[in-house]
């Protein structure tokens, strides 16, 4: 991984960056939501492929299957990723609201978990005093400095129905990618599948270099561990389809 020059270390903390980056919305939840779902919406439909070619099914099975497999399983991932969000967002709330009622019914209680916080953070003395009076003089700063620190709760905005736009959107383009080679007339059916692979690799591996270069991880092995998952997933589907084929004698 190439080392940031220290010219650019300077420009990236002057004040008006950071304050940029600090109030900067929700591009790691978009960015994390568009790789989990490209990700599976790939692996969905390709693992449908490789089942279907693996059983011996024809063309038009495969198709069905796939894009009936795509629908679902993207609506159903859309909205369990709102849910989730949901939720989350819900039970801050929750403890939100309970932090409130401690600080108004046992202030003194209050203050001492925060003295004892910080205490375990290093800080001792007068200094401690100084960061238990400052707190305890905001509610506000209070409340979530007890929602962080107590309970691990960081402040989020991230939007439950964005996050599942960007999850259904990402999980419907790439998985409609290795269904492609079957829309087209006339082609051997081991074509298809084949051309179908190589499209589903091309995918992981572009999934995981984009990774790579929002994450700072080395763009090689993002890639290839990617599409090692993909690769993965595929051959346990293609060998369930073959061995069932086998069993149940469907030639």
């Amino acid at each position: 991984m190439k080392k940031t020059s220290l010219e650019e270390l300077y420009r990236q903390h002057q004040p008006e960056v950071i304050a940029k980056r600090l109030n900067t919305g929700n591009r790691s939840q978009d960015i994390s939501d568009a790789v989990l779902g490209a990700i599976d919406g790939c692996i969905t439909t390709f693992a449908v492929v490789s089942g279907a070619f693996g059983a011996g099914f024809p063309a038009s099975v495969a198709l069905i299957l796939g894009f009936a497999n795509l629908l679902a399983d993207g609506f159903s991932m859309a909205v369990s990723n709102y849910e989730a969000i949901k939720a989350q967002r819900e039970f801050r709330e929750q403890t939100r609201r309970m932090e409130e009622e401690h600080i108004d019914r046992v202030p003194d209680g209050e203050q001492e978990e925060v003295r004892q916080l910080f205490r375990q953070k290093g800080f001792e003395g007068e200094t401690l005093e100084a960061i238990v009076e400052t707190i305890s003089q905001d509610r506000e700063l209070w409340v979530e400095t007890m929602l962080v620190e107590e309970h691990g709760l960081q402040k989020t905005e991230a939007s439950p129905w964005r996050s599942a736009a960007v999850t259904f959107a990402t999980f419907i383009f790439a998985g409609a990618i290795p269904l492609l080679p079957y829309f087209v007339p006339g082609l051997p059916l081991p074509w298809q599948f084949g051309l179908s692979a190589g499209l589903a690799a091309a995918v992981f591996f572009a999934i995981g270099m984009l990774k790579s270069l929002v994450f700072t991880k080395p763009l090689l092995i993002s890639g290839l561990s990617t599409l090692l998952t993909g690769g993965t997933a595929a051959a346990l589907a293609y060998l369930t389809g073959y061995l069932l084929r086998q069993a149940f004698g469907i030639l």
